[in-house]
This record gives C-alpha cells, structure tokens and sequence, in this order.
C-alpha cells in the first residue's frame, strides 16, 4: 500500500525556517565575539646575508699582510691588496689600535679592507669581481668645526689643569694644548693654586653631530696668582700660527719649559752633591730627571741641531742638540729615537727626538734633562726664567692683529657670560593666580 508524505502545514514551515535564520545569526555573532576579525601582521622577509664582515683594531706589530693573512685572506689576494695600497698609502705606516675591517663573501672570497688612518681619513681597498680589479683610495671625512668656549678653576679637589677640564667633560688634550701655549710663562706642575681660573675660545670637531676632537684654541686667557695672561692665535704671512698677548707680545720663549708633555713629575733635581742611586756615592746630577711611563714622547725644547744621537755608556740611548747662544741640551736614558733621526739633523721646537725608556744606568723609566750653556751645565729649572721672549708681533701685521685681538676677546667673553636658554614650565591655568587689576 502505498502512503503520501502527510501534509505540512505551511505556517509550521515558516516557523522553521524563521529559527533556522535566527540560529545561524546567532551563531555568526557569537563567531565575531570570540574570534575577532585580525588583521595578520606582515611578515618580515629576512634576506639572505651575502657578506661577513671582520671588525677588530690594529695589534702591536701588525703589519698589513698579517693583517690579511690571520683573516684567512689567501697570499695571492694578500700581495694584489698590498701592491694596490702602496699606490695611495704607505703600509708600513699602520698605527697599533687603529679599528680597520674586513669583508668577505659567505664561501670565504675577500671583498673589501678599511682602515681608520686617522680621523679625518679612511683606507678603502675594494675587490671588484666583475673585471677583477682591486682598487684603493684614501677617503677623506667630512667634519665640522663649530666654536665653543669653556671656563675651568682650579680647586682643593681638583688642584690639576687637567682635573679641571676633565670635571668639565672636556678630553685632556685641550688642557695639553693650553699648556703649551703658556708653557714659558706657567708651570704647571708647582705653579697652580686653588682659585686659578682658564678661559679658552676653542674649535669643537663634529661628524654626524658626534664629537670627534679638537680644533686650534683661538684665544684663551688665564689668572695665576693675582697676574691675568692673555694669548691670541695668529697666523703669520708665512702661514705659521704663533701665539702672542693681546698687545701683540709674543709667549714664546727660545725653551720650552719641559720637554716631555703636560705636568711632568721631577723625580730629581740638578745638584753637585747627590747620592747616586746604583753606584751608591756622592756625584753631581747635572740634569733634573722626570719620571714618565716607558715610551712617552720626548720633544726638542727649542730649534737647533742634533750632535749625537746613540748609545753613550751609562746615559744609556742619548740624543744631543746644539742650539743658537751656546746652548745645548741632552736627553739621556731614551728607549728609542724618531724615526730617521741622525747626527747633523736640523730640529725645530717642539719635534719629537725620542721616547722615554731606563737605558744605561736608571733604575726605573724616566728622562734626564740637560742644559749646558758654553760647555758649563746649568740647572734646567732656573735657567728657564732667564730665556728672552720671541718677536713681538710684525710692524706690518700689528693693526690687524689688534683687530683680531679684540674680536677674539669679546667673543670669549660674551659666549661664557650669555645665559643659559631655560624653557619654563607649563603652567596650569587652574594654577594662575587671579589679575588683582581685576
């Protein structure tokens, strides 16, 4: 027998499929809630690096083919690099501590080799495979000068010219400068006292708003005991800058006062009477000694003309120079000598002879200074106050310098006393007190 579906009522089906709509809404709803729609995030592409890269400094008595070499670069590359380098640098010329770099492709193939020369110029040696050449340049960085002025006092917590400047931020070599400029008028190794005050007009070296150094002080002025010193760089129409007073005086004495840098520690002075401290009797010390670390530099005190520079017995590595007026000084128990130096050199004020060491008879490093003056050895210390200055200033330059002179100073002045530029604080208008104008 055969059986029909049974009819539905049409209502019935309505009703239906109205909660079958209702449900599925729901359903969507509650999907939105739990899980929100999420944007996914991008994913970074990470590529694939093509090129090692070696960051290290120079170590003591590197050489540019070691250099290479312990990088694993292969000799024939070594020798091609080297050869390329001699065309724009000399290689021998690599300082201990300098950063350089090296890069090399992933399976070893050298690309590229830089070297901070110093800070104003970079070594750049490049490996160029698609013609395979190498090529080296010296590159030059572009810096800029911007001038700035600072004030530092001497006081009982910081008695040192260098201790002040440091207090202040400021690296020591801008304190070494500032000694040299006053060097024949201040020592600063016994003259300084609290209260002591330097002013200095200086260029601050900048790269990508980085300090990088220092440029020439332009003017400084310094009070030491009551007396106020002033010095103005000036460049001559030789092009040589010298310093003089703000009158036109010159602050150049034919000596300098030491000629080791800054603050030099006098371990011993110049006596006809002294314990010898190895042979252990009485014998004149014609010189002063100063104490200094091993291989600090020693300088020529004035111009003049090497007689002697080697070996002479118990002085140990000694260099001789004669000097105008019948002056000649000596420089006794040096670890080495500047490079080339020799009897018969000419030598100006201020050069590099020599380095600190203990040759010969010393007992630890130091340098013992000698001055003899027509053939008699005179104490080094006294006879410094004694020196006459440089020439003054050029009859024909005179008007100029004065102009400069007074230029210098007013900018001094006015950058160290201009006020800081303080931004007030916002102030609430609940805050404001009422205008009793009002």
């Amino acid at each position: 027998m055969l059986h029909w579906p049974r009819p539905v009522n049409s209502s019935a089906r309505l009703a239906r499929v109205a909660l079958g709509v209702v449900l599925l809404l729901a359903c969507q709803a509650a999907s939105d809630w739990i899980l929100p729609n999420v944007v996914p995030a991008p994913v970074d592409i990470v590529l694939a690096r093509d090129m090692d890269v070696i960051e290290a400094r120079v170590p003591a008595r590197a050489t540019l083919e070691s250099l290479l070499r312990q990088n694993s670069v292969p000799s024939d590359m070594t020798t091609a690099v080297i050869e390329a380098v001699r065309t724009v640098f000399n290689p021998r010329n690599l300082r201990v501590d300098q950063p350089y770099r090296i890069g090399r492709t992933l399976d070893g193939l050298f690309r590229e080799f830089r070297y901070d020369i110093d800070a104003d110029r970079v070594l750049r040696v490049v490996f160029r495979p698609d013609v395979k050449q190498i090529d080296a340049e010296v590159v030059s960085l572009p810096k800029e000068a911007k001038v700035d002025a600072v004030a530092a006092e001497i006081t009982r917590t910081q008695p040192s010219l260098v201790g002040a400047f440091d207090a202040l931020g400021e690296q020591q070599t801008l304190a070494l400068e500032l000694a040299n400029i006053f060097g024949g008028e201040v020592d600063f190794n016994s003259d300084l006292q609290p209260g002591d005050r330097f002013e200095v007009l200086f260029e601050r070296l900048v790269r990508d708003d980085e300090f990088i150094g220092y440029g020439p002080i332009k003017a400084a002025v310094i009070t030491n005991g009551g007396r106020r010193l002033t010095a103005i760089r000036h460049v001559g129409a030789d092009g040589k800058a010298s310093w003089f007073d703000e009158a036109g005086r010159s602050l150049r004495r034919q000596f300098l006062r030491s000629p080791l840098p800054f603050e030099p520690r006098v371990t011993s002075r110049f006596s006809y009477r002294r314990l010898h401290p190895i042979h252990r009797s009485v014998r004149p010390h014609l010189g002063v000694d100063f104490g200094a670390p091993i291989g600090t530099r020693v300088m020529s005190v004035a111009a003049g003309v090497v007689e002697l520079a080697g070996f002479s017995g118990g002085a140990g590595r000694m260099v001789r120079v004669r000097h105008a007026g019948g002056y000649e000084t000596s420089y006794l128990h040096l670890s080495g000598f500047a490079k080339g130096l020799r009897a018969g050199m000419r030598v100006d004020q201020g050069d590099v002879i020599g380095y600190v060491g203990m040759s010969g008879d010393a007992t630890g490093p130091h340098l013992d200074y000698r001055i003899s003056k027509h053939g008699v050895f005179v104490n080094p210390l006294a006879e410094l106050s004694k020196m006459p200055k440089g020439d003054p200033i050029a009859p024909r330059e005179r008007d100029a310098f004065l102009l400069l002179s007074g230029q210098l100073m007013t900018d001094l002045r006015d950058r160290l006393t201009a006020p800081a530029a303080v931004a007030a604080p916002p102030v609430s208008p609940a805050l404001v007190p009422p205008d009793k104008g009002r």
